[in-house]
């Protein structure tokens, strides 16, 4: 992307904003939403109705300095076991509430490290899983591995209980940028990592790629995207660095001083998404690529990609399920999140035998569920007729007049086109996503910038 005057630019678009993985965002979560809500949304799925399960494992071997996700170290065992047993007990008050059979179209394990859980009781929970719902054949089961961490003989369990992709986090493998976030692995560890995989049949493998960190480089990034693109991996997800030490302390732990500057972090991701092009990967939405045999990439051509709290997904229910401590579940009448840390989730599991362990949420109105949509099309296929969206409910003419007005800048700037009603984000303005969604955000507060991570 050439930008005559990089500084200049993002001066004007020097803001936080949310990744927009759902609207409302989790920034409008409050506790006025509860396990009630919860009930009485899942007693409302329809039967037969596909769902989606995702489950959560806040737990790692070590702690990653950047990371901004619920995780802990836990090292016992018994302590591993008894969290899984917990995951079944949540199970179980789910499928009472919506019963049993429902169609399974996405299964995802996340974290933390999902395979610190010893191998009996990963095995436990999946079972219950099969039992009580139809995971459909082609569904996508999987799961988040870190190449330090994986033991030997786990590749041949994940096989044997029918995950079949698995995600890896790298971020860079310049060393002096692994010492400065406290995550140290070799590129032979995430090479060795990918072939145990797939010599036991896991063929989808997705990488994630971080720039924005201490001590990155234009060239250091450029030169890892090109390493791990070598790889030959089937997805890779680019992330910039979001430094919310309000939210995670130990981002404290790390060189701040160290960051690079907007500029700069501008620069990587330019960077690395050349390099990715160039390896003949298909850039999707805001931050994820694709090899276009993929199913990703022909979801994107065909307009029926779709993006949720996991990313970017091909995943087509209107209803993910999160199990676990912080889980967040999406309904069309709204979204809930589980209690954030593991004890706190014990407790609410413990307390009865069939409370939820849900702690806020919030509730969706029928304008919540119209920009939803808005914004989950723009951010998956960069276009959007709003004549269409106004035909189809019924909305006056001038409906989305404020929204249009308000484009203005970035029209001007070359990174939205407007053709009457109808939106469309060029290439250069791929980084630019989140700020045309923005324009239809109603609850983005502008007062609170420090909720949300950097827009570039």
């Amino acid at each position: 992307m050439n930008v005559a005057d990089p500084a200049a630019l993002l001066a004007r678009y020097a803001r936080n904003l949310p990744r927009y993985t759902s609207y409302p965002t989790a920034a409008q979560f409050t506790d006025a939403v509860g396990p009630d809500d919860a009930r009485q949304w899942l007693r409302a799925v329809r039967p037969g109705d596909p769902v989606s399960l995702y489950l959560h494992v806040p737990f790692c071997d070590t702690l990653c300095r950047f990371c901004g996700c619920n995780t802990a170290v836990l090292r016992s065992a018994d302590a591993r076991a008894a969290y899984a047993a917990l995951l079944i007990e949540e199970l179980r008050r789910v499928v009472e509430l919506i019963g049993t059979g429902h169609p399974v179209s996405h299964l995802q394990w996340g974290g933390g490290t999902p395979t610190t859980l010893p191998v009996g009781t990963l095995r436990q929970v999946m079972q219950t899983i099969r039992s009580s719902f139809a995971v459909l054949p082609d569904a996508e089961t999987s799961i988040e591995i870190d190449p330090r961490h994986l033991p030997a003989h786990y590749p041949a369990v994940l096989r044997e209980l029918g995950f079949n992709r698995a995600s890896l986090g790298v971020q860079d493998i310049d060393p002096a940028v692994q010492e400065a976030c406290g995550r140290i692995q070799s590129l032979e560890q995430t090479r060795a990592c990918i072939d145990m995989l797939r010599n036991e049949g896991i063929g989808s493998i997705n990488i994630d790629l971080i720039y924005g960190l201490p001590r990155q480089t234009v060239a250091g990034v450029r030169d890892t995207a090109t390493a791990i693109a070598a790889l030959a991996p089937d997805r890779l997800a680019v992330f910039g660095y979001a430094h919310v030490p309000w939210k995670q302390k130990r981002q404290n732990l790390m060189p701040t001083g160290q960051l690079p500057d907007p500029a700069a972090r501008f620069a990587q991701r330019a960077a690395i998404h050349e390099a990715l092009c160039d390896a003949g990967y298909m850039p999707i939405g805001l931050d994820h690529y694709s090899r276009p045999d993929d199913r990703m990439a022909t979801a994107a051509q065909s307009g029926t990609l779709h993006r949720n709290f996991q990313g970017y997904t091909t995943d087509p229910a209107e209803v993910l399920i999160g199990v676990g401590a912080s889980a967040i579940s999406s309904f069309p009448q709204g979204l809930t999140q589980n209690a954030i840390s593991s004890a706190a989730y014990a407790r609410l599991i413990g307390a009865t035998r069939d409370c939820l362990p849900v702690v806020r949420g919030v509730r969706r109105t029928p304008d919540d569920r119209l920009r939803a949509a808005i914004i989950e099309r723009l951010m998956c296929d960069m276009a959007i007729d709003l004549g269409d969206v106004i035909h189809h409910h019924d909305l006056p003419r001038d409906h989305f007049r404020d929204e249009i007005r308000a484009l203005a800048h970035l029209e001007a700037d070359g990174f939205v086109a407007i053709s009457g009603q109808r939106l469309h984000i060029p290439e250069k303005g791929r980084p630019f996503l989140r700020h045309v969604a923005a324009v239809f955000d109603r609850h983005l507060d502008t007062d609170r910038p420090q909720r949300h991570a950097s827009g570039v």
